[in-house]
């Protein structure tokens, strides 16, 4: 039997970050990853990219990572929102904030590698998956496969971060609320004739959100918000309708569209768990909250839950408590609830407004970009929230202080 003070189920971006955030804390950790880092199949590994906001720069930053994903992430300085056809319009800029970005576009891919690297000193067995779990009001006790053998591990705190189709979720039963929006989303890279670094577009259209992410050599990457059924007929079409459909929707801000890549897609859905906390388990990133991608806020919401999870499990681990009491617990869900709330909310209101063919409900969204435009305060205040300051303003990592493990 292995005993720890935390098991991590998924070893991922969430779960990764995690246990690079913990390593030093003097916590008995141990990683249970089903795909190999290097493997084609490990969602961390593939040609993705990840929205980082400003906050997050300042967690990997706290837990040591940002150096090696900052060599291939591109800043976003300026954010351009417009409704098309439409004269609603606003625009973000990163000077009015005084910082060097907004926020970064990096490939899933570096940072999977830079999490990977964080991993060195601690426990990760691999490929393993869980099989079963039993909650006793001192530990759980889990059943975990490893090749063709299984293995029993006891650990006082059991962490989910394995994705919106958590196997955790399914052992422990955990209800989900979920709600469909009856869209996909289409995902590729472009390179445009005339790029503009550091500019982001997202640009809201008949059939959804429409992002365009400046990516580095030039590139953007390209979230593109289709009807259920209307995606999977441009992974079809040649290179060049790809391209004037896309065109058609973006326009010409950035010139012609060239070179796109492999298209990728997947179904838009709002899913969250009933119980992000239970004894002795904690859900976090996508397992807790999948959310749509418009404003790329889904793994920037998962990050602060590892920053605030982080906290107190350092300080559990300090005054040497039990990490997973109430009270440890109960402290996660006071550092998490409000922005948990807030974000899910104004994400889920963003998807559906934007997609709202109403006039009057089209006039009031045009009008309210202009109003943010020409209102510098509210601005500001949209712009906090997307940089990710508002929601980690208490948490130590996201303020870029590092966790206080006793051993400074």
């Amino acid at each position: 039997m292995n005993d720890y003070d935390l098991v991590i189920i998924g070893g991922g971006l969430v779960g990764g970050s995690l246990a690079c955030a913990l390593a030093e804390t003097g916590l008995r950790l141990c990683v249970v990853e089903a795909v190999p880092p290097r493997s084609e199949a490990q969602p961390s590994y593939d040609e993705r990219v990840i929205a980082l906001s400003w906050g997050s720069r300042r967690i990997f930053e706290s837990i040591g990572l940002w150096e090696k994903i900052e060599k291939g992430a591109e800043p976003i300085r300026q954010v351009h929102v417009s409704d098309r056809g439409r004269f609603g319009f606003t625009r973000l800029d990163h000077r009015e904030e005084g910082v060097a970005a907004l926020g970064y576009v990096a490939p899933a891919r570096r940072l999977g590698l830079a999490i990977q690297d964080g991993l060195a000193g601690v426990e990760v067995l691999c490929p393993a998956r869980l099989l079963g779990a039993r909650v006793r009001p001192d530990r759980v006790t889990l059943e975990v496969a490893i090749g063709g053998d299984s293995r029993l591990l006891e650990t006082r705190l059991l962490v989910a971060a394995d994705g919106g189709d958590s196997s955790v979720r399914k052992c422990f039963g955990l209800a989900v609320r979920e709600y469909g929006y009856g869209h996909e989303a289409l995902i590729t890279t472009v390179t445009p004739e005339y790029p503009r670094p550091g500019v982001a577009f997202e640009r809201f259209t008949e059939t959804g959100p429409l992002a365009l992410l400046p990516m580095t050599e030039g590139r953007y990457s390209v979230v593109w918000t289709l009807r259920e059924g209307e995606a999977a007929g441009w992974l079809d079409r040649s290179d060049r309708e790809f391209l004037d459909g896309l065109q058609n929707r973006f326009g010409y801000r950035l010139g012609k569209l060239a070179r796109p890549g492999r298209r990728l897609t997947y179904p838009l859905k709002l899913v969250l768990a009933r119980e992000p906390v239970r004894r002795r388990l904690v859900l976090i990133g996508n397992a807790a909250h999948t959310l749509h991608p418009v404003a790329g806020q889904g793994f920037n919401l998962g990050l602060r839950d590892v920053a605030a999870l982080a906290e107190v499990l350092a300080e559990a681990a300090r005054m040497g408590g039990d990490p997973g009491s109430e009270r440890v617990l109960g402290a996660y869900r006071g550092l998490r609830g409000e922005d948990q709330r807030t974000v899910v909310a104004a994400t889920d209101a963003l998807a559906r407004i934007f997609v709202n063919p109403w006039l009057p409900v089209r006039w009031a969204r045009d009008l309210g970009l202009l109003g943010l435009e020409l209102s510098p305060g509210l601005r500001r205040f949209v712009a906090r929230r997307f940089m990710g300051l508002a929601g980690g303003s208490r948490l130590r990592l996201a303020r870029g202080l590092p966790l206080e493990t006793g051993h400074d």
